[in-house]
C-alpha cells in the first residue's frame, strides 16, 4: 500500500502566508477605521470654527482615501474567500440592472465622477435565480470600474446594455458596458476580474451564479443564465 504523499513544504508556506496576509489586511483595514474617526473628528471641528474651504476639501479628500483603502481590503479578505450565496428564485435582473444604474447615476464617492450612463435594457422579463444583495454589488463594483475608466475632462458618459445573447443554448443575458479605454495592463488582477480587486470579486459573484465575466480595451461583458422555464 502506497502511503498518501505528503503537503509539500512550499504549498504549507504558501497556505500560511495566506492567512497571515489575511489577517495583516483585517488589522489594517481596523486601523484605518480609526484614522477615518479622528479624521472625520478634525473635519467637524474645522466646520465649526469656520475654518478655510481648502482645508476643509483636504480632509474630506483624506477621509475618501480611508474610505476607498478599507473597501479594497474588505475586498480583497472576501476575494480570498469561497462566494456563499443566497439565491432567490423569480427575480427580474431587469429590475437589479436599473436599480444599480439609477444608484451609480447619482452617486459621488471616493473621487469617481457623477457619470451619465446610457442605459439600454431589453423591455421584457429576465427572470432568474439571483443572489440579488451579491449580484448588486458585483454589478456595481463592475460600474464603478468603467466609471473610473472615464477621462476627468470632457463628456463622462459611457454606455450599459442588457440583452438576451442569441448565440447561447439556454436564456442568458449579456451586460456590455462600454464607453471608455481600461488600463489593465500588468495588473494582478486582470485574468479573474478585467481590474480592480472590487471587480476581480465581482467576477467571482457572477461566476458563482453560473455566469463569466469578460474583458477587452474598451468594453466589459457580463452573462448572467436566465430560468429555463422561459423556454416554455
Amino acid at each position: 500500500m502506497t502511503p498518501a504523499p505528503a503537503k509539500s513544504t512550499e504549498s504549507a508556506a504558501l497556505e500560511e502566508l495566506g492567512r497571515a496576509t489575511l489577517q495583516i489586511v483585517h488589522d489594517l483595514k481596523n486601523q484605518l477605521n480609526g484614522l477615518k474617526l479622528y479624521a472625520t473628528f478634525l473635519r467637524k471641528r474645522l466646520e465649526a470654527t469656520d475654518q478655510s474651504i481648502e482645508e476643509r476639501e483636504t480632509l474630506a479628500k483624506l477621509i475618501a482615501g480611508l474610505d476607498r483603502a478599507a473597501k479594497d481590503m474588505t475586498a480583497l479578505v472576501r476575494y480570498a474567500r469561497p462566494s456563499d450565496l443566497h439565491t432567490q428564485e423569480g427575480l427580474d435582473l431587469r429590475k437589479i440592472l436599473s436599480d444599480v444604474v439609477a444608484e451609480a447615476a447619482t452617486r459621488e464617492t471616493g473621487g469617481l465622477p457623477r457619470t451619465q450612463i446610457n442605459a439600454e435594457i431589453e423591455d421584457t422579463p429576465m427572470l432568474g435565480e439571483f443572489d440579488p444583495t451579491a449580484l448588486i454589488e458585483a454589478l456595481k463594483a463592475v460600474t464603478d470600474d468603467v466609471r473610473a475608466a472615464v477621462p476627468q475632462k470632457g463628456a463622462n458618459t459611457i454606455s450599459l446594455t442588457a440583452r438576451r445573447d442569441p448565440k447561447a443554448a439556454t436564456p442568458t443575458v449579456m451586460i456590455q458596458w462600454s464607453g471608455v479605454r481600461f488600463k489593465h495592463r500588468n495588473n494582478p488582477f486582470k485574468d479573474s476580474g478585467c481590474g480592480t480587486v472590487h471587480t476581480a470579486l465581482a467576477a467571482r459573484i457572477i461566476e458563482a451564479h453560473q455566469g463569466r465575466l469578460e474583458c477587452e480595451a474598451d468594453v466589459i461583458r457580463a452573462w448572467l443564465p436566465l430560468s429555463t422555464r422561459e423556454q416554455i
